[in-house]
């Protein structure tokens, strides 16, 4: 029998139906998802939608969460023209709107989301999915610039779904950036308290405490975070930043140990963090111990090579060791950092000074005005560059420039009460109106005591302080030491407070000394002179004598406090210190006359003969004949320091006739005085324009001279001892 070709069409097809029937039957009772999956997706492209639509409801029933089966029924209902009923599957529309987003197409997706939620408004997986893609969506427009479009999408989004962290947050970002932070705050709490876990919330409401400067509360945000996630760079980084700010706010209260402490804290969370190392070394460096100074601040520019600030603390700490060329390249190294650094300028000024290299000092200290003309320290530099030159007119101009900018700044303060000791007289009374008029404002800085707890015993000996930086190879030193030495330490109890710098032979032998005679010896430099008053009250000192006045590294700020009942001034200031707490100012009848109008604030006790008490240095020789005897004429001379030579001694040595001149400079350990050719240049021209007879100009070479011209009101005193 003869097959047409249709009969063999149709046996065909039913043999495809029989065996697709039997596969689709085979199919549904497998547990291979995937297998049915795909031959659905083969009986879809084949439009044979029925059957696809009966193994994608299979596959459903076996896994809800299959998106690809969702998405084939919506396409099966919709092709057998079951729209309505295909666009009413919350499921399916909400499964294509995942298939739209994971592709980048937002904006449908969204309307998937909406649709699926009007298909049933109680689906959640729509509305969760709908409030992730307006939040996508918002932050596409705020970073297009579209800010407020982009706050509405976060807002719809919480509409939709109000427990959407990320939505909060970014709502929080987006405040933030606008410096709305209450408002940024509020949402990054909300982000937190709805994802308890949501690490970059805690991060952000980090920021905004430390910024507002509550570094507790901030830190106390990053430690949740990085407990969260311990290893969130940029929470460790902002910890780090936190806690140097933190040490930096507590040493600057006072507590310098804790401030340390956080600073090395810091280092934990981020051990590259060159401002933590900064400020250690700025730490260590104000409990004087240099060399870990040293450490921190090279370590600070190992990782921050442009930190300009620690390589000028640097140069700092060699020019107190005397290491001035080190302190030159640290300086310029400064300033090929930061061309324009006040600071730098400042002190390269201050370094060249020192080495006499006037014109290059004032050229450094003039760019450092130049870069901030307010400030003020620089203006007190200048002041120390023109009297070290001689200039003492300009000195004192510029200490009052600093002081126009600065009204409280001690250095130039008391640098123009000294410089004015040189120009004026003694009993002239705007010397006196000066340093009375710089005491009362002093005074302002300081608490005063107005009662003390010294026991009032009969049989308790008088406690006697003195305190000085003097106690090293310095002219003071050469009348202190009598005193300290034949004290009665029997019958009277002595407390020394030594704020000595550098520490030399001398100090140690002071030191000795006094112990041995069974006094106390306290070291107070670097220490803030109101826990030094703190400490003379607990000592209970009776009589404080200051020995210092207006000279470098005074105590006249303890002094203000005044801690003992009953306060002296001796030996080191030829004038009135100007404060009202010193009750006492030791001289006698020479230095001080009693029929002298010079003004003191001070109540002045005469010693009898003589208020100092000269201990030549072991090194002096023997006095020697005078040198007129083998020169024929007689040299005149003044150990004044240069700067003191007032315009009267050239004229008083023109009229001494023929003669030999000397000038000795008092600076230990140098030949000459800074910029003593300067002033040496100016005082011979003004000596040959009145008589040009025979000079010349040495440098202490006191056995070559026969008499000392003695500049009244500064004379030297301690000094004129010593050479």
């Amino acid at each position: 029998m003869a097959w047409t070709e249709t009969d063999v069409r149709k046996e065909r097809d039913d043999e495809f139906a029989a065996t697709e029937n039997d596969s689709l039957k085979a199919l549904r009772s497998s547990d291979g998802v995937n297998d049915v999956l795909s031959y659905a997706n083969i009986l879809r492209t084949r439009n044979k939608f029925v059957d696809a639509l009966v193994l994608y409801e299979t596959v459903i029933a076996k896994d809800n969460t299959n998106v690809e089966a969702y998405i084939g029924k919506g396409i099966c209902l919709q092709m057998q023209n079951s729209s309505r009923q295909a666009f009413e599957n919350a499921c399916a529309l909400t499964h294509l709107g995942v298939l739209y987003k994971d592709e980048g197409h937002l904006g449908e997706a969204a309307e998937s989301y909406q649709k699926a939620l009007k298909a049933d408004p109680s689906y959640k997986p729509a509305a969760e999915s709908l409030a992730v893609v307006l939040t996508d969506i918002g932050t596409s427009l705020k970073l297009a610039g579209n800010t407020q479009e982009g706050i509405q999408k976060y807002l719809e989004a919480l509409k939709i779904d109000s427990h959407y962290a990320p939505a909060y947050y970014n709502l929080g970002v987006v405040y933030s950036e606008m410096m709305q932070y209450d408002m940024a705050l509020s949402c990054y709490e909300k982000a937190a308290i709805e994802r308890p876990m949501y690490a970059e919330a805690y991060c952000n409401m980090g920021v905004i405490y430390k910024n507002r400067g509550e570094l507790e509360v901030a830190i106390a945000c990053y430690e949740r975070c990085l407990a969260i996630s311990p290893n969130f760079e940029i929470a460790k980084n902002n910890m780090a930043i936190a806690l140097t700010d933190l040490g930096t706010k507590v040493k600057l209260e006072g507590d310098i140990n804790q401030g340390i402490v956080y600073y090395k804290k810091a280092l934990y969370y981020n051990w590259r963090y060159a401002d933590a190392m900064y400020n250690l070394g700025v730490a260590y460096g104000e409990m004087l111990k240099f060399d870990m100074a040293i450490v921190f601040y090279e370590l600070a520019l190992h990782f921050n090579p442009h930190c300009a600030e620690a390589c000028n603390n640097l140069g700092v700490i060699y020019k107190d060791r005397d290491n001035l060329d080190k302190a030159v390249e640290c300086y310029q190294m400064a300033l090929s950092i930061k061309p324009n650094f006040s600071q730098s300028l400042n002190n390269l000024g201050v370094v060249y000074t020192v080495q006499g290299k006037m014109d290059a000092a004032a050229c450094m200290i003039e760019k450092a005005i130049l870069a901030n003309p307010t400030y003020a320290e620089a203006y007190n530099n200048l002041g120390v560059l023109y009297r070290d030159a001689g200039n003492i007119t300009l000195a004192i101009e510029a200490y009052e420039r600093c002081l126009q900018i600065d009204p409280d700044s001690r250095n130039a303060g008391q640098n123009r009460l000294l410089a004015m000791n040189y120009i004026n007289e003694g009993e002239d009374d705007t010397l006196y109106e000066a340093h009375k008029e710089w005491g009362k404002r002093f005074m302002k800085l300081y608490p005063q005591y107005t009662s003390w707890d010294n026991k009032k015993e009969i049989d308790r000996p008088l406690v006697i302080g003195y305190v000085s930086p003097d106690y090293f190879t310095h002219s003071v030193s050469y009348f202190i030491e009598a005193p300290l030495v034949y004290h009665d330490y029997a019958n009277y109890k002595v407390v020394v407070y030594s704020a000595v710098v550098k520490a030399d032979a001398k100090t140690l032998k002071f030191r000795d000394r006094v112990l041995k005679k069974g006094g106390t010896w306290r070291d107070i430099y670097g220490i803030d002179e109101k826990k030094v008053a703190e400490m003379v009250r607990e000592d209970e000192i009776d009589i404080l004598v200051e020995l210092t006045g207006h000279t470098a590294n005074n105590k006249l700020g303890m002094m203000a406090c005044r801690p003992a009942p009953i306060q002296a001034t001796w030996i080191g200031y030829p004038n009135t210190t100007g404060l009202p707490s010193i009750d006492y100012r030791f001289t006698d009848s020479l230095a001080d006359p009693p029929d002298t109008k010079q003004k003191h604030v001070e109540e002045l006790v005469r010693l009898p003969e003589c208020f100092l008490c000269y201990s030549p240095s072991p090194e002096a020789g023997p006095v020697s004949a005078t040198p007129a005897i083998a020169n024929g004429f007689v040299t005149f001379g003044s150990f004044n320091n240069l700067a003191k030579v007032a315009e009267e001694l050239p004229h008083a040595w023109n009229c001494a006739g023929n003669f030999f001149l000397l000038i000795a400079s008092l600076l230990e350990g140098c030949l000459m005085q800074v910029g003593a050719q300067v002033v040496l240049q100016n005082q011979t021209r003004r000596i040959d324009a009145m008589n040009p007879r025979r000079k010349d100009f040495l440098v202490r070479f006191p056995r070559d001279q026969d008499l000392d011209f003695l500049q009244s009101p500064k004379n030297p005193d301690e000094s004129t001892y010593k050479n």
